[in-house]
């Protein structure tokens, strides 16, 4: 029996809103099978300032679409991947800055951003506030990128003895941001230059900071729990662990959860057409003037045109009425019948019936 051959990446992603009133998380994916490269963009608004949503939803698209746009150079130019990131992260600032200049009552609107682009077992990444990148490993699980917050020096100065673990825990300042895309200068951003190598079996979450209601023992739990189901099983499971923890102020939370199944060479490399190249195929796609496919005129063969009488009547396709009707009006049943007698094709049109009418182009 055929059975289709297994994608590189396994990848599911997940959204819920929690106990807020909106949703401001954003996240795309993108991992056509068959290709061996694949894009993962992730915003979270910053709840409780303007539009949040809509900071969110900016910086997504155009991170996204830049990236899009850049994908079929990243086989040859693997080394520029980085400087790829960084410019659409640098574009998304830069919508957001007008977006604001455009209506400024949204000032004060801004989203983080994490970023990925895998190549093979490649890892390339963005990443601007605290949404956090996990990486798990033969039981172990790491954040591969910085944390753009006031978390790290509140953990520091309970590791120092100066501040106690609950006070620590529940610290007010915990979730101020020290960078995040607001349309102003970006204080902070971590791009490695180098990629992070994956092995097969190795489970990578890319999430916003809603998804640190769970800790991370309990995330790494079920990481190694269903290492070996499915991408989109383990988001299920994911997603019930933060259902059961029932908190009123759960954040909204979305993710991505990606699994690498294999790495084996690559059989066809996605490269990008070069200017200029055109394809000598009878087959291929052409635009034909509206004008010219009236008139017969077809193209052939570069400039070339061939004339012909070709004609292009319309298929007119009458709409026919339901009941039998009298040649002339006031007539009576007896000569209505006669007249269907007479000529099968008179009917009569029910009065709450649309008019018939005449339809071009059917068939």
């Amino acid at each position: 029996m055929w059975r289709s051959p297994e994608p590189r990446f396994d990848v599911a992603s997940a959204i819920c809103q929690g106990g807020r009133d909106y949703q401001e998380d954003a996240i795309v994916t993108d991992f056509p099978f068959g290709m061996d490269s694949g894009v993962v963009v992730l915003a979270d608004g910053m709840g409780g300032h303007a539009a949040g949503d809509v900071a969110s939803k900016i910086v997504v698209t155009e991170v996204y679409s830049e990236l899009k746009f850049q994908s079929a150079n990243f086989t040859d130019f693997e080394h520029e991947i980085p400087q790829y990131l960084t410019s659409a992260a640098v574009n998304a600032n830069n919508c957001v800055r007008e977006h604001v200049m455009e209506h400024p009552d949204t000032r004060g609107m801004g989203a983080t951003l994490v970023s990925l682009v895998l190549i093979e077992n490649r890892m390339f990444w963005m990443s601007i506030g605290d949404s956090p990148l996990y990486h798990y490993r033969a039981g172990k699980m790491q954040q591969l990128n910085e944390d753009h917050s006031m978390a790290p020096q509140i953990d520091f100065m309970v590791k120092q003895g100066l501040l106690d673990p609950v006070a620590g825990k529940n610290h007010p300042d915990r979730n101020c941001l020290t960078s995040v895309i607001l349309g102003d200068r970006v204080a902070k951003s971590d791009c490695p230059k180098t990629p992070f190598e994956l092995q097969v079996g190795d489970i990578v979450v890319v999430s916003s900071d809603g998804l640190q209601y769970l800790e991370d023992e309990r995330i790494q739990k079920i990481l190694h729990r269903y290492r070996r189901r499915k991408s989109a099983e383990i988001c299920g499971h994911l997603l019930e662990a933060i259902e059961a923890l029932a908190d009123p102020d759960q954040d909204n939370c979305s993710f991505s959860v990606i699994k690498l199944n294999h790495n084996k060479p690559v059989i066809r490399a996605i490269r990008a057409k070069p200017a200029g190249y055109i394809e000598e195929s009878t087959n291929m796609t052409r635009v034909v003037k509206m004008d010219d496919a009236a008139e017969g005129r077809v193209a052939a063969r570069g400039d070339e045109k061939i004339s012909s009488n070709l004609q292009l009547p319309p298929v007119v396709k009458e709409v026919k009425p339901v009941k039998p009707v009298d040649k002339k009006p006031g007539a009576n049943p007896a000569a209505g019948q006669s007249a269907k007698n007479a000529d099968p094709k008179i009917q009569e049109v029910d009065e709450a019936a649309p008019p018939a009418k005449l339809a071009a182009g059917g068939k």
